[in-house]
């Protein structure tokens, strides 16, 4: 497939490149998710209007998407954990069941078409939503987050699904951490710590998932488009900071607000997207 494009025509894609990787880095520092969930929706709109066939458009969105959440997390999550708000003992005891999790996602990817992908969105984010905003102090459920089999079985699933829907771990863990009688300063923090766990495996599943892809846009290594990773990761790698920043000067309750709005947005775009496609 032969994409073509003016002088004009170039300069504005890498303007909303530029600026769509802004938004997702401040995004990923606010909220600890990696700000694959964001770029998910500049590259789904994107190559939407570049033509790219609806077969491959969500997997290439996703995949691209994974490399930016990759880059984008290391940095959130050094500023997170400068600030102390990491807690590394729960990333290690979970870490290789999301390593897990995201190969299957990984393997589901390279065989589900693009409503299956968006339908994950649909589904999971208003629940993630629901419980920000409706949630208070008295809503836990535990004192701290349990051990035994627990850990293993929901670090396999935010692998799995977080690979699906390009969010860093970051919509999954934070919300568990909160039920479990965490801060959600620390929540947060923690939480950006999954992106990498997620990200290396994920964009390594999705050049193999994609590798003899038809449709997908030039420049692309399986399910990763080259030009579109790099430009809006670098945008979003030097805006992440920023976010942590006003993350830490926030209440509790805006950053809950906040947070559960970007999902239901995210959420209904996907939902449209099915309805008419």
């Amino acid at each position: 497939m032969e994409i073509t494009a003016s002088p004009d025509e170039i300069v504005l894609l890498v303007a909303a490149l530029l600026g769509g990787g802004v938004a997702t880095g401040f995004l990923a520092g606010l909220f600890g998710i990696g700000g694959g969930g964001i770029a998910v929706i500049v590259l789904f709109e994107l190559f939407s209007a570049l033509d790219v066939p609806d077969s491959v458009r969500m997997h290439v969105s996703v995949g691209t998407a994974l490399v930016v959440m990759l880059l984008t997390a290391l940095r959130s999550f050094s500023a997170h954990k400068k600030r102390g708000a990491v807690d590394m003992e729960v990333i290690k005891s979970m870490g290789i069941y999301v390593v897990l999790g995201v190969m299957a996602g990984s393997t589901l990817a390279r065989h589900a078409d693009g409503d299956v992908m968006k339908g994950v969105w649909v589904c999971i984010a208003p629940i993630m939503a629901f419980q920000m905003f409706f949630g208070h102090k008295g809503w836990k459920l535990g004192e701290d987050i349990p051990r035994g089999l627990f850990r293993p079985i929901y670090g396999a699933v935010v692998g799995f699904a977080s690979t699906l829907m390009s969010i860093g771990g970051g919509v999954f863990v934070s919300s568990m951490m909160k039920l479990f009688n965490r801060p959600i300063h620390q929540a947060i923090g923690t939480a950006s710590g999954f992106g990498p766990l997620i990200g290396i495996p994920g964009v390594a599943g999705f050049i193999w998932a994609g590798w003899d892809a038809v449709g997908t846009p030039p420049l692309s290594v399986g399910y990763i488009n080259l030009p579109g990773a790099a430009i809006v990761s670098v945008a979003s790698i030097l805006a992440a900071p920023f976010g942590v920043k006003v993350a830490h000067a926030l209440s509790r309750r805006a950053l809950e607000i906040a947070f559960g709005c970007l999902l239901m947005f995210m959420s209904i775009r996907f939902l449209v997207s099915i309805l008419t496609t």
